[in-house]
C-alpha cells in the first residue's frame, strides 16, 4: 500500500474528554496528543475506560464534555462515518468482519464506503492483503480464515478507509504468544509505511512494553500516568492501580 496520500504530519488532540453514564463518569477529563508516526498505548485495569475512550473519540459515544480534533477540525459529536472521514479509524475488541464476504470484499468495501472507485479499492485491498500476508486467503470467507488471520484482516480493513490515526482495540486478543509476537512486529511498521498515529489498547503487558514509546494510564476513567514504559512501570500509583494497596 502506498503510503498516506497527504505526507506532512497530522495531529490528533484529545483535550478535558469526559463521559458519564448515569452520573458515573466513566472517563474523567482525560487529554492526550498524537501525531501521525507516532505509538501511543492505552493501557490501565479492566473497568478503567479505555473502551468508552476509544468510543467516544470516534463517534460511536458522544461526549459529555470535552473536545477531539484532527488537524484543528473538531470532531467531537459527529457521527462515526463523519469522523472516519476526517481521518479517525479503528477495530474492536471482538472481530466485527462481514463474515460472508471474502477476505478480499472485505477491506474493499472498506475503502469503497470512503469514495474510492471500485477499481481503486480492489488495488487497494490486493496491496494491503499482501502487505498483512494475507493474500493466499484472498477468496476465502472472513469467517472461516484462522483467528489469527482474522485479527490481522480487521487492522488491514481499517487501513483500507485510509485514515491519519487508527485505534486498535485489543489486537492481541485471543492470540497465542508466538501470534501475538508476530502482530508485534507487524504493529510496528504501520506508522511509517502509512503514515498514521497508531494508539492500541491492549492487556498484553509484555506486548505493549515493547511496542510504545510512549503509554498513557487509566484508572476509573482517570489518567493516572504518562510517560516511557520504564516510567510507567516504576510508577507506583499505576503498580497500586495493577496490583492492589498492598502490593
Amino acid at each position: 500500500m502506498e503510503p498516506h496520500e497527504d505526507t506532512q504530519q497530522s495531529t490528533l488532540e484529545v483535550a478535558h474528554l469526559c463521559k458519564s453514564f448515569a452520573g458515573l463518569k466513566a472517563v474523567d477529563d482525560v487529554g492526550f496528543t498524537v501525531k501521525t508516526g507516532d505509538i501511543l498505548g492505552l493501557i490501565g485495569p479492566n473497568g478503567s475506560g479505555k473502551t468508552t475512550l476509544i468510543n467516544v473519540v470516534t463517534g460511536l459515544l458522544p461526549a459529555t464534555s470535552g473536545t477531539v480534533r484532527v488537524d484543528g477540525y473538531e470532531t467531537t459529536g459527529r457521527k462515526p462515518h463523519r469522523v472516519a472521514r476526517a481521518g479517525i479509524s479503528r477495530t474492536f475488541q471482538t472481530i466485527r468482519l462481514f463474515r460472508e464476504l471474502t477476505v478480499l470484499e472485505n477491506v474493499e468495501v472498506a475503502s469503497v464506503s470512503m469514495g474510492h472507485s471500485r477499481s481503486k479499492a480492489a488495488g487497494l485491498a490486493s496491496t494491503l492483503l499482501e502487505d498483512f500476508g494475507l493474500t493466499e486467503w484472498s477468496d476465502v470467507l472472513g469467517s472461516e480464515i484462522p483467528f489469527g488471520h482474522q485479527r490481522k484482516l480487521e487492522i488491514a480493513r481499517a487501513l483500507a478507509m485510509d485514515p491519519k490515526f487508527l485505534f486498535l482495540d485489543e489486537p492481541a486478543a485471543g492470540l497465542n504468544e508466538d501470534e501475538s509476537d508476530l502482530l508485534m512486529v507487524l504493529l510496528r511498521e504501520i506508522p511509517s509505511k502509512y503514515n498514521v498515529g497508531l494508539v492500541v489498547v491492549e492487556h498484553d503487558m509484555r506486548l505493549m512494553m515493547n511496542l510504545c514509546p510512549r503509554l498513557h494510564v487509566l484508572n476509573y476513567g482517570k489518567t493516572i500516568a504518562e510517560g516511557t514504559p520504564a516510567e510507567v512501570r516504576a510508577n507506583q500509583e499505576v503498580v497500586t492501580a495493577y496490583l492492589g494497596s498492598s502490593a
